[in-house]
């Protein structure tokens, strides 16, 4: 087949995406369509789509208060997969979330980004399981909530580097914060997130217990000056959005997509 050397790259990510993901029923079956995808979706930037970083400083005082600290651009959507744009002003985060049976992928438009991922490592706690003690102390209702998980990894992302995956059972939930300054990314999940097939957007907060705390005192003292520790098992508490975080709507500026 001809390689499409006209289409805009974003049409060329969107189609390739189609292909990538329609039909998908394993990580097996992923392994083998997404590299062109990764390829393409490596080479976007940020004047790919006609998006540059803001020119202007973050309003401060009542009126910085009333702007999301986030917005989306809305590129498109079908069945298979939704694409879009988040914007994040500097110092915002995208609170811990899970994408319930789905795949994806961020690349970094513009700014940096630190990413935080984790894996759920079992369902939540049975009635006979006894949870550790939390500092601090959880309600007896909200146990039915918690999650034992992992933390998979912790990494930054800039424009240059390539895009950050996720799939169902692999670095399936993650937190983003903007890095010195705001940052954007091209945001891909596969399928949709839609609630009415069981893929709604549940957040997550982490929990310390007391015997954690107590040995964080003495880890910091022998590792300081050491990387971050990763596959570190930890426990999460599904909780309702945070009040602190919603997401604004911005029109998008780049070139027509259509499937």
């Amino acid at each position: 087949m001809p390689r499409d050397n006209k289409s805009p790259l974003i049409q060329k990510i969107a189609k390739q995406a189609c292909i990538s993901y329609r039909g998908l029923t394993s990580s097996a079956d992923l392994a083998d369509t997404q590299s062109e995808l990764i390829s393409l979706v490596t080479a976007v930037r940020a004047a790919d789509l006609k998006i540059a970083p803001p020119k202007s400083k973050p309003s401060s005082g009542a009126a910085g208060l009333q702007n999301p600290p986030v917005n989306y651009m809305h590129i498109c959507e079908t069945e298979v997969f939704s694409m879009g744009v988040f914007l994040l002003r500097a110092g915002a985060s995208i609170p811990l979330h899970d994408h319930p049976d789905m795949n994806g992928m961020l690349k970094v438009l513009y700014g940096k980004v630190r990413v935080r991922c984790f894996d759920k490592l079992e369902d939540n706690l049975t009635v006979s399981s006894v949870p550790p003690h939390f500092d601090p102390p959880l309600a007896p209702l909200q146990t039915a909530s918690l999650w034992r998980s992992t933390l998979r990894s912790v990494a930054e992302y800039s424009e240059n580097s390539g895009p950050c995956l996720l799939t169902p059972l692999r670095d399936n939930l993650h937190q983003i914060d903007a890095v010195d300054g705001p940052a954007a990314f091209l945001d891909i999940l596969a399928p949709p997130y839609n609630p009415d097939d069981g893929r709604d957007c549940h957040y997550y907060k982490i929990l310390q217990t007391v015997a954690h705390r107590e040995m964080d005192g003495k880890r910091n003292e022998a590792q300081q000056g050491e990387e971050k520790e990763t596959e570190e098992e930890t426990w999460l508490l599904e909780v309702p959005q945070p009040d602190d975080f919603w997401c604004g709507g911005e029109p998008y500026p780049g070139p027509v997509v259509s499937i």
